[in-house]
C-alpha cells in the first residue's frame, strides 16, 4: 500500500497528519487546558505507522505531561511547564506562575504526498498576562525508510525586556531531574521499556548523559507488539550534544535537556534557535536498529 501524507484540519484548534489515512499524529495548536497546566501545543495522539499509540495525555501523575510538547519549567521565576516549580527552600511548590504559550496565526500549511508542513506564530504570556517570548514554530513530517520522521523547530525571541535565565529543577538544585525543551511521554504500558542511546541500551543510568541522539522502546498492552521511538538532537542546537532526561522505572520520558544542569541566559531581544528530529517506528529496536533509526532522522534534519 502506497504511504502518501495527508493531512486533515479542524480549523482553529488542530491539525492531523496521515499516512494512507490513517492517523500519525494531531497537533493541537489551540489547546483548551487549565492555566496550572500552563496551556501550550502538543502532540497526541502519537501513533506508528501500524496505528499502535507511542505518547499518553494528562496522566493522573503529572496531569500536565501532554504527549510531546515544547516545555520550560524553569523560565527565570515563570512556568512553562504547567504544575508545581522547585525551589531548594520549599521543594515543589504551587505558585501563580503558570504560564501560556499561545496561537497567534497560522503562517504555513503545505501538504504533499512526501510531507506536511505546518508553520505558526505564537506569544507567550506570563500567568499574570505580561507577553514574554515571540515564537516561531514549525513542524514538518516526511516517511522515512523506516516509520516515519518528524523534525519540530522552534525560533524563540525574548521580547520582555530582561535577560532571563533558563533553567530546570536541577539547576535549582535537585540533583538529576534537568527536565526542560522538547519532553515525550510513553504511555503506561512502556513503564520498565529499554531506553536507546548510542552508550548502548539500558535505563534510567542514562538520564544525565550527553548523546546526539537518544530513544525508548516499549511493549503495548492488548497486543503482541512493540514501538520505538528516538529524538535526534541537531548540532547547531544550544548546548550539543545536551544531557538527556530519560525515565524507564516510573515512566517512560525522553527530552534532550539543553538547560539540564547549567542556566541558559536568554538575552533581551535575543532569539535562541532549537530544531529536533524524532523517528516513530513499528517493532522494538536493539543496538543495530536503534544507530540505523538515528541515522535516518539525522538525515531528515538537512532535508
Amino acid at each position: 500500500m502506497t504511504q502518501n501524507l495527508g493531512c486533515n484540519h479542524a480549523i482553529g484548534r488542530s491539525i492531523q497528519v496521515t499516512a494512507a489515512d490513517r492517523e500519525l499524529f494531531t497537533y493541537v495548536y489551540r489547546p483548551t487546558d487549565p492555566q496550572l497546566e500552563s496551556p501550550r501545543p502538543y502532540l497526541h495522539p502519537i501513533r506508528t505507522l501500524g496505528g499502535d499509540l507511542v505518547s499518553v495525555f494528562r496522566p493522573h501523575d503529572h496531569v500536565w505531561h501532554k504527549g510531546m510538547t515544547w516545555s520550560l519549567p524553569h523560565f527565570g521565576h515563570e512556568n512553562f511547564w504547567g504544575g508545581p516549580t522547585f525551589s531548594i527552600d520549599n521543594g515543589y511548590e504551587q505558585l501563580d506562575n503558570n504560564g501560556s504559550m499561545d496561537h497567534d496565526r497560522i503562517d504555513a500549511l503545505d501538504v504533499t504526498d512526501e510531507f506536511v508542513r505546518f508553520s505558526h506564530h505564537l506569544s507567550w504570556h506570563r500567568q499574570d498576562g505580561v507577553h514574554v517570548v515571540d515564537e516561531q514554530r514549525t513542524l514538518t513530517t516526511r516517511l522515512a525508510d523506516d516509520g516515519w520522521v518528524l523534525v519540530y523547530e522552534t525560533a524563540m525571541t525574548n521580547v520582555s525586556g530582561d535577560t532571563v535565565q533558563i533553567g530546570s529543577p536541577t539547576t535549582a538544585g535537585r540533583p538529576n531531574a534537568g527536565y526542560g525543551g522538547l519532553f515525550w511521554r510513553g504511555p503506561r504500558s512502556f513503564t520498565g521499556g529499554t531506553v536507546l542511546a548510542p552508550q548502548g541500551l539500558g535505563g534510567d543510568e542514562l538520564r544525565g548523559q550527553r548523546a546526539t541522539w537518544m530513544g525508548f522502546s516499549g511493549k503495548h498492552d492488548d497486543v503482541d507488539r512493540a514501538s520505538t521511538l528516538i529524538i535526534v538532537d541537531a548540532s547547531d542546537n544550544p548546548n550539543h550534544p545536551p544531557e538527556w532526561f530519560v525515565r524507564s522505572e516510573d515512566f517512560a520520558a525522553v527530552c534532550p535537556a539543553p538547560f539540564f544542569s547549567e542556566e541558559l541566559p536568554f538575552r533581551a531581544g535575543e532569539t535562541l534557535t532549537f530544531r529536533y528530529a524524532t523517528i516513530v517506528a513499528d517493532e522494538g529496536s536493539d543496538d543495530t536498529r536503534s544507530t540505523l533509526l538515528a541515522t535516518q532522522a539525522t538525515k531528515a534534519l538537512t532535508a
